[in-house]
């Protein structure tokens, strides 16, 4: 296994056994290698359960002989439960979503007997990856996820994965060469309008403008803007879908940071007027924002103060990654 993974004997070794962390390119190097083999379910429980640090063993276990016990779920079961996932994205802190996550990744790789059940658990990757602390892991989660999807042989899997992982890299200003290349793998794809490519080309227009291009940047946005008018959402509350309100977002950031401040404040009143009174965690992202215009237009001690105000003000079991790193955007910008 050592030679076909290209992983050496004694870290594969801490791996199987636990004493050291499996990352997903390691899990994936099995999942190829082990093919259908007699025990292929049970090592590949092992590592996952190793990368789903720190869900308590014991809470694994309980959970996976409670599906067991439950019988074999359907493809439709499972939709239902991501979409449910979709949900709790937008309203749950991350420590509690990543648990409920982890237990059910443990249980679905076991059971990914179609290729929609492999669509399905590259959405649930997704979702894990953005719950983790640093964009590191994050990224191999990603990586991970669109191999996955690849898998599934759903192309727009494929192109919604890779887009929505550019995005949440983008957004918070993190790997921007991964963030790049995962948007632009995500366009050629498909030209298709689709949920996926918007949100390739919304972090492909971040990238854009933290690198300087403005002109591009903005090009960029206005092409998300027309394919959002084709493919955007009427569900108000996931992480699977682009409303009116989650567009402004987007959109506000991105013209905050070049400057535009005019469309900048009409996207934020539009955020603002269209956004689901239930998520005040995106509501203190409209607030950074504002913040890191007052920066820009040169009161750099009253948008840290803002800021730091607004983020304050949220419980801190709502408060994300996202939110820090735009806080310590901040503070950078005005230093």
């Amino acid at each position: 296994m050592a030679r076909r993974t290209n992983y050496s004997k004694s870290h594969l070794g801490n791996v199987e056994t636990g004493v050291k962390r499996a990352y997903p390119d390691v899990i994936l190097a099995y999942e190829r290698e082990l093919g259908e083999c007699v025990d292929r379910h049970g090592i590949l429980t092992g590592l996952a359960a190793s990368v789903i640090a720190p869900i308590a063993a014991s809470e694994l276990l309980r959970h996976g002989f409670a599906a067991a016990l439950d019988g074999r779920e359907q493809e439709g079961d499972w939709r239902e439960r991501v979409e449910g996932y979709g949900y709790d994205y937008m309203t749950l802190g991350a420590g509690e979503l990543q648990n409920r996550l982890a237990g059910d990744l443990v249980v679905l790789q076991q059971n990914l007997e179609s290729p929609e059940l492999w669509a399905i658990a590259a959405r649930v990757m997704t979702v894990y990856g953005k719950t983790t602390k640093g964009s590191t892991e994050a990224i191999s989660w990603y990586r991970l996820a669109g191999q996955v999807a690849d898998r599934s042989g759903h192309t727009n899997a494929s192109v919604w994965v890779r887009g929505r992982a550019s995005l949440a890299l983008a957004y918070e200003g993190a790997a921007l060469p991964i963030a790049s290349t995962l948007a632009r793998h995500a366009l050629e794809l498909s030209d298709q309008p689709s949920l996926g490519r918007l949100n390739a080309l919304l972090g492909l227009a971040h990238v854009q403008g933290l690198r300087g291009e403005k002109r591009a940047s903005l090009a960029t946005l206005d092409e998300a803007r027309r394919t959002f008018d084709i493919v955007g959402s009427s569900e108000q509350i996931s992480d699977f879908a682009i409303p009116e309100w989650r567009m402004a977002t987007i959109s506000s950031l991105l013209l905050s940071r070049l400057g535009e401040e005019q469309r900048a404040i009409e996207a934020q009143e539009k955020a603002d007027r269209t956004r689901p009174a239930t998520l005040p965690r995106f509501a203190t992202h409209i607030e950074l924002h504002r913040g890191l215009m007052m920066n820009r237009a040169g009161d750099p001690a009253g948008g840290i103060a803002y800021a730091r105000q607004a983020l304050d003000r949220l419980p801190p079991e709502k408060h994300s990654q996202s939110l820090r790193l735009m806080l310590a955007e901040i503070e950078q910008t005005a230093s």
